[in-house]
């Protein structure tokens, strides 16, 4: 089927109706904590599945809400997607934030037409309509870590660095406090699924970011095993002084 829509219209469209009917579905539902999490990874992922099956037939598909077909390895075109990322966030009373929507279409393995909704933030971030970025910060260097399960390694870099930690929960909402200015540094370590890094990385190397691997080496998508070992976005400063201090961490 034909579309008037390009690719990164396709991505933010997917992404930003996905938001608006997760944020529907938490002030309506009646549901809270796991069932609200549960009801809402399921919804939004037949929204963004049936919108990108209508617009985009040909191409694969990986997502976390369903099962992945090995014909995807042999396709260029993957759409990859988290259709709810940060869905305990989402899920918590208090009307957290820190929960986000990613779509990113792959193409020979690398993030092309990318976005990170933030519902919560009213944020909608694309690889395809660029923002400047803040003015460097002059304090304490902040890295983001996981919220639950902040690694040694990265309390161990803070130390180095006189940084402080900030513990954010979904993996775009970290991303893009980099984006934002609110965090010099994103670092995760351990084994993170393509569809919880791939559009984050998409839209931080579109804004002039650095986005790689410990090694330096870039993310590679729609992979045989869809997982990333560790990861760091940031600054290009920022991303070579954490490299060069983590080995001897």
């Amino acid at each position: 089927m034909s579309s008037d829509l390009d690719d990164g219209e396709l991505a933010a469209l997917a992404a930003d109706q996905a938001g608006q009917l997760l944020l529907a579905l938490r002030a309506t539902s009646g549901l809270h904590g796991e069932a609200l999490g549960q009801a809402g990874d399921a919804q939004a992922n037949a929204s963004i599945v049936a919108l990108l099956a209508q617009q985009r037939p040909d191409d694969g598909l990986l997502s976390e809400e369903q099962p992945s077909s090995d014909t995807r390895l042999q396709q260029r075109r993957v759409w990859i997607v988290d259709p709810l990322d940060g869905t305990r966030e989402y899920g918590e009373p208090g009307a957290r934030t820190d929960w986000a929507v990613h779509v990113a279409l792959c193409i020979d393995g690398v993030p092309s037409a990318c976005a990170v909704a933030l519902p919560g933030l009213k944020q909608l971030w694309r690889s395809d309509r660029l923002r400047a970025l803040p003015a460097e910060y002059a304090g304490r260097p902040r890295i983001v870590v996981s919220r639950t399960r902040p690694p040694p390694t990265a309390e161990a870099l803070a130390q180095r660095l006189d940084a402080q930690l900030l513990r954010i929960g979904s993996a775009g909402a970290k991303a893009m406090a980099v984006l934002r200015g609110d965090a010099e540094l994103y670092l995760h370590v351990g084994a993170m699924n393509e569809w919880d890094s791939c559009a984050p990385v998409g839209v931080a190397l579109a804004h002039g970011l650095t986005a790689c691997r410990f090694d330096g080496s870039p993310c590679r998508y729609n992979q045989p095993d869809p997982k990333t070992l560790d990861l760091l976005i940031g600054r290009a400063h920022w991303v070579a002084r954490a490299r060069e201090l983590l080995p001897s961490l």
